[in-house]
């Protein structure tokens, strides 16, 4: 079984003919369009900068519940659903499984939308031959199951801290700072919520293994992980919202956490330092 990289940062070989990072697989998830905590412009980047053979949408890719309550939709939202398009026309194949802030394609599973297949979940094999439960996760979040008026509540508190990471961050861009998350921050320090990610990730490891999958890959919580819980691989995308982050598969099957927002310049680096050359 090859060596697993939990929370590493880029580190692909560059091709040497240039062009975008070559990957077996990518799965992002809670890209969460239609609202302003979005950040299109980052995963615009970064589909722009990646191929794979295949693209798993891992759930909460366009926000259902904030559409309804509030119209949302800039052309960079737009952008993103163009690409994605794109890329299932030009021959990746593209999995959709759709989450609870998307559910409403739920009733439209086993079918293709402009070559994107829906489905309710999926079982991906690896290049080193194993077997992955790919899921959103909502199914195991009681406050979603059991308390829908709760996690309606929890969604507005979560937008007004998305809200604050905005202004937060007009104000670090104009110090010259990097992008830093006060949704994430809070997640990791309260206590309660650091509780709560636990069970989860126990919870769904424990689903994966009484279906005989070696590993399982979910989102749904935005926190971005690759661990071993009781000898099943629990491997979370993260999101596109906080902290920008995909889970990938390399060639040999190795899997791999990218994270953009800090490694975006590590990544375009090579790319960067050809067209310098080649500009001398």
């Amino acid at each position: 079984m090859n060596v697993m990289a939990p929370q590493s940062k880029i580190s692909p070989t560059a091709p040497e003919t240039g062009g975008a990072r070559r990957y077996r697989t990518i799965w992002i998830s809670d890209i969460h369009l239609g609202t302003r905590g979005c950040k299109a412009e980052f995963l615009l980047d970064f589909l722009r900068e990646t191929e794979s053979e295949t693209l798993y949408l891992v759930g909460d890719i366009v926000d259902g519940w904030r559409l309804k309550r509030s119209w949302y939709w800039p052309q960079l939202h737009n952008d993103v659903v163009q690409k994605l398009l794109r890329k299932a026309r030009k021959g990746t194949r593209v999995v959709y499984i759709p989450g609870n802030h998307d559910e409403l394609l739920r009733r439209f599973l086993e079918i293709n939308i402009g070559q994107i297949e829906v489905v309710s979940e999926a079982v991906h094999v690896t290049a080193d031959g194993r077997k992955l439960l790919v899921l959103h996760g909502d199914e195991f979040d009681a406050i979603v199951r059991y308390a829908r008026w709760l996690a309606f509540l929890g969604d507005w508190a979560y937008n007004l801290a998305l809200a604050a990471n905005y202004w937060i961050n007009v104000l670090r861009r104009r110090l010259g700072l990097s992008y830093w998350s006060l949704s994430a921050y809070l997640k990791q320090r309260v206590k309660n919520a650091v509780e709560y990610i636990s069970r989860f990730e126990r919870a769904v490891a424990e689903a994966a293994a009484k279906r005989g999958a070696d590993g399982v890959v979910c989102g749904h919580i935005h926190h971005a992980e690759i661990r071993e819980i009781a000898g099943v691989t629990y491997c979370n995308d993260g999101d596109w919202v906080e902290s920008c982050t995909a889970l990938v598969e390399h060639a040999d099957g190795r899997l791999e956490i990218l994270r953009w927002v800090e490694d975006q310049a590590a990544f375009l680096a090579p790319a960067t330092q050809r067209q310098t050359a080649e500009a001398r």
